[in-house]
C-alpha cells in the first residue's frame, strides 16, 4: 500500500509539472505572437501554480509574465510596474533578461522626456519612478521623479521621493568628460572613451574632466521647505538642522536655513544667518538683495537703499533689485505730497511748497535711471513703462513720455 501511495503521489506531481509546463509554453507563445490579452489571462491561471513550480519553471514564468505586462510598450504604468516586479523575482539575469530590461528602460526614457517636455510633470514623475524601479542603481531617475513632482506642485509625492533620495545618500556627483568641438566651437559632453578618441583624431580639443556639483543641499532644502509649506515646522527645522550639523561649511545650506526662517516669519534669525553668510561671502549680490528686502519690509529705508545699491554694483542687471530700488525711492513721494497738501497760501507756505515740489522732482529724477534700465532689460514691463511715462511728463520730458504712452497705454 505504501508503494502504491508513493507512486500515486509521484504521478500526481508529474502530472502537475506537465500541466505547468504546458501552460507556460502557451503563455510564451501568446507573448511571442503579441497576444497580450490572452497572455495576461494565462498569467492569472498560472498564479495558483506558482508555489509548486521548480526554480527553472518559475524563471520562465516570471520572464514571460514580465513580457505580457509590458506588452511591447503599450501598457499602463501599473502594468509596467508588474513587469518590473516579475523581473526582480528572476533567480538569474540572462542576456535576454538584460536586453529586455534595456528595452523597457529605453521606452520609459522616451515617455518620460515627452511628458516632461509637454509639461505633464505629474505623469512624468510616475514614469521616472518606474525607470528607477527598472534600474535601481541609477538613482538619478528618482531625482528626476522628485523634480517633476515638485514642478507639478504635488508636494506629498515630491517629499516621498526626496526623503528616499536623502535616505539613499544620493548626491548626483559624477565626472563629466568634455571637449571643444572644433567644427562649431561648442563644448560637448561625451563618454570618456569617445572624448579621448575624438581628441586623438583631431575633431575636438581642450579636453577636461569636470566633477558636477552635489545635489545633497538641494534635496534637504526641498525637504525642509515642503515640510514648512505643509505647516510641519518642527520637521522642517529638524531636517535643516541635521543637514547643517553634517555639513557646517555648506554655504548653500546656510542660506537655505536662513530662507526657511524667513518663510516661518522669524526675521531676526533670518537676518542673523544671512549676515553670517555675508561674512563668508561679502560680495554676494543675492545676499545683499535679500538683506535689502528684509530692511525694506522692516521700514529701514536707508539700510535697504544701501543694500540695493551695493547689490546692483555687483549685479547691475538684476531687474527685481532695480524695480524695488525705484519703488523705494518713489515711496518717499507720499510724505512730500502730504506736506504739500497741508500747506496754506501764505508767502512762507508758497515758498515751502516750491521747495517740496523741487524735492519731489529730484525723487523722480533719482528713480528714472533704474526704471529705464528695467525697460532696457525687460521691455514687456507694462507697469514700469506707465510709471516712467508719468514721471517723464512730471519732469518735462514730454517727447519721451509720448513714446512710452503710445507703447504702454492700456
Amino acid at each position: 500500500m505504501k508503494k502504491q501511495l508513493i507512486l500515486a503521489i509521484a504521478l500526481l506531481v508529474s502530472a502537475g509539472s506537465f500541466a505547468q509546463k504546458k501552460e507556460i509554453k502557451a503563455l510564451e507563445k501568446a507573448v511571442k505572437n503579441s497576444n497580450y490579452a490572452e497572455a495576461k489571462s494565462l498569467v492569472t491561471q498560472l498564479e495558483s501554480m506558482e508555489g509548486s513550480m521548480d526554480s527553472k519553471l518559475k524563471d520562465k514564468y516570471y520572464f514571460a509574465t514580465a513580457k505580457a505586462f509590458f506588452s511591447n510598450g503599450a501598457s499602463s504604468l501599473d502594468d509596467i510596474a508588474k513587469a518590473v516586479e516579475n523581473l526582480d523575482k528572476l533567480s538569474t539575469a540572462s542576456v535576454d533578461v538584460l536586453q529586455f530590461k534595456q528595452l523597457i528602460e529605453n521606452d520609459l526614457i522616451t515617455k518620460a522626456n515627452d511628458l516632461y517636455t509637454s509639461k505633464e510633470f505629474g505623469k512624468a514623475a510616475g514614469v521616472f519612478e518606474s525607470l528607477y524601479n527598472v534600474k535601481k542603481e541609477d538613482q538619478t531617475y528618482l531625482y528626476y521623479a522628485a523634480s517633476s513632482a515638485l514642478q507639478e506642485q504635488d508636494m506629498d509625492v515630491a517629499l516621498k521621493y526626496y526623503l528616499q533620495l536623502n535616505d539613499l545618500g544620493y548626491t548626483g556627483v559624477k565626472t563629466e568628460y568634455t571637449a571643444i568641438n572644433k567644427a562649431n566651437g561648442k563644448e560637448d559632453i561625451l563618454a570618456k572613451e569617445t572624448r579621448d578618441k575624438f581628441v586623438k583624431i583631431g575633431t575636438h580639443e581642450s579636453p577636461e574632466d569636470r566633477v558636477t556639483e552635489s545635489k545633497a543641499s538641494e534635496i534637504i532644502r526641498n525637504i525642509a521647505l515642503i515640510y514648512a509649506g505643509k505647516g510641519e515646522n518642527d520637521k522642517a527645522l529638524a531636517a535643516m538642522k541635521k543637514a547643517r550639523e553634517a555639513n557646517p561649511e555648506d554655504y548653500d545650506l546656510l542660506v537655505s536655513e536662513a530662507n526657511l526662517y524667513y518663510k516661518l516669519g522669524d526675521n531676526v534669525k533670518y537676518e542673523e544667518l544671512i549676515n553670517q553668510a555675508l561674512n563668508n561671502d561679502p560680495n554676494n549680490p543675492d545676499l545683499l538683495y535679500n538683506l535689502a528686502v528684509l530692511a525694506s519690509d522692516s521700514g529701514d529705508k536707508i539700510k535697504a537703499k544701501e543694500y540695493y545699491t551695493k547689490s546692483l554694483s555687483l549685479k547691475p542687471e538684476n531687474v527685481n533689485a532695480l524695480t524695488n530700488l525705484a519703488a523705494l525711492v518713489l515711496s518717499e513721494e507720499q510724505d512730500l505730497v502730504k506736506l504739500m497738501n497741508s500747506l496754506g497760501t501764505s508767502a512762507a507756505d508758497n515758498k515751502k511748497y516750491d521747495e517740496l515740489k523741487l524735492k519731489r522732482t529730484d525723487l523722480y529724477k533719482e528713480a528714472v535711471p533704474y526704471l529705464e534700465k528695467v525697460l532696457e532689460l525687460k521691455e514687456d514691463s507694462v507697469e514700469v513703462g506707465v510709471t516712467l511715462s508719468n514721471i517723464y511728463s512730471a519732469i518735462g520730458e514730454d517727447a519721451k513720455a509720448k513714446v512710452l504712452r503710445e507703447k504702454y497705454s492700456k
